[in-house]
């Protein structure tokens, strides 16, 4: 034995002993090594799951309102491509558009078919507005998305006084504005003998897509340099209508239920001035959110109709929607004694 100088002892170092210990902590590095390795690769594995996308495959033929198209064309398919996944990856309003799709469908789709306009045209009203009450900078508004002047031409009331919207603004009743866009688009359809181009109208108007036309020598939507907002504007109706026709295909799981259906209504003739709507509402039984909510064509809380013209007001079918009135007709009689309101 030998001595330290702090007066303990020391065991001579035994070779095999180091050697050991060695291959332990060799052992030990090599586990925790691997352990660690294995873990990063399952991470990454899991971020490369979530994150992973995938591009959007086109049908071998398509067609907008039965004219073919050309996707064969290397921009056209490029254009068509590009509408298809911003849509398709745009999740949360393609969403909200496939839900709308099943209220508002329904009330378009008899009025095309009256008017002979092809059905794919409502994918344009989707389009143009995801089936809300919109207005654009330019004023346009509706679901069609009218302009004043256009919406008058075309057979809407729209009040004005100063250029301010005055208590009818027709351009926001969808039936009325419907039967508007087909007789634009027939018009339009009359002088380019396509419903493409006649799509392309509504979007650029008339008269600019006809100088186009005579500029660049053609007569065919799918050769012809437009704005970019044009330029785009069919390929994204026909990618909504690709993604509407065939959700699951683009991603898109929605149960039936789960669509929104279309609110029963009761119609009223209205032929004389109505100075309260609220009041109105109340002895419909329903309120003045729901009131305007059904008719957004009416833009003010009252009615003059100095003309006696007959409108026609949508309440809710009786029992549909649940109404807690505040105040009892008692009061609201008290509230409104003073008043010569006319109510209809």
């Amino acid at each position: 034995m030998k001595q330290s100088k702090d007066g303990f002892s020391k065991k001579v170092a035994d070779p095999i002993g180091y050697l050991v210990i060695f291959i332990g902590l060799i052992g030990i590095i090599l586990v925790f090594s691997f352990s660690t390795s294995e873990k990063t690769v399952v991470k990454e594995k899991a971020c490369a799951t979530t994150i992973m996308v995938s591009g959007v495959t086109l049908p071998e033929k398509i067609d907008f309102a039965g004219e073919s198209v050309p996707i064969d064309n290397f921009d056209i398919k490029e254009s068509l491509e590009r509408e298809l996944l911003i849509n398709s990856y745009w999740h949360s309003q393609t969403l909200m558009l496939l839900k709308r799709s099943t209220r508002y469908f329904v009330q378009i789709e008899p009025i095309l078919k009256k008017n002979n306009i092809p059905d794919d045209f409502k994918f344009l009203a989707l389009a143009e507005s995801g089936f809300t009450n919109v207005t654009s900078p330019a004023g346009a508004v509706g679901f069609w998305q009218f302009l004043p002047n256009t919406a008058k031409d075309y057979g809407l009331e729209v009040n004005t006084k100063l250029d301010v919207i005055v208590e009818i603004d027709e351009r926001y009743n969808l039936e009325k504005s419907t039967q508007a866009a087909c007789k634009f688009l027939q018009d339009s359809y009359n002088v380019y003998k396509s419903w493409t181009m006649a799509a392309a109208s509504f979007n650029m108007g008339c008269n600019g897509l006809t100088k186009q036309v005579q500029r660049q020598y053609s007569k065919n939507y799918y050769d012809i340099l437009l704005n970019d907002e044009t330029a785009r504007y069919v390929y994204r109706i026909i990618a909504l209508k690709l993604i509407m026709n065939d959700p699951q295909k683009y991603g898109f799981n929605i149960a039936k239920e789960d669509y929104y259906q279309p609110i029963p209504c009761t119609e009223v003739s209205v032929n004389k001035p109505i100075k309260d709507l609220a009041l109105f509402a109340f002895e419909k039984g329903t309120n003045y959110k729901i009131l305007k909510l059904l008719n957004p064509w009416l833009r003010d809380n009252s009615l003059t109709n100095k003309k006696a013209k007959t409108y026609v007001i949508k309440i809710p079918a009786p029992g549909y929607r649940k109404v807690e009135n505040e105040l009892k007709k008692e009061e609201i009689d008290k509230i409104t004694s003073q008043s010569d309101q006319v109510v209809q």
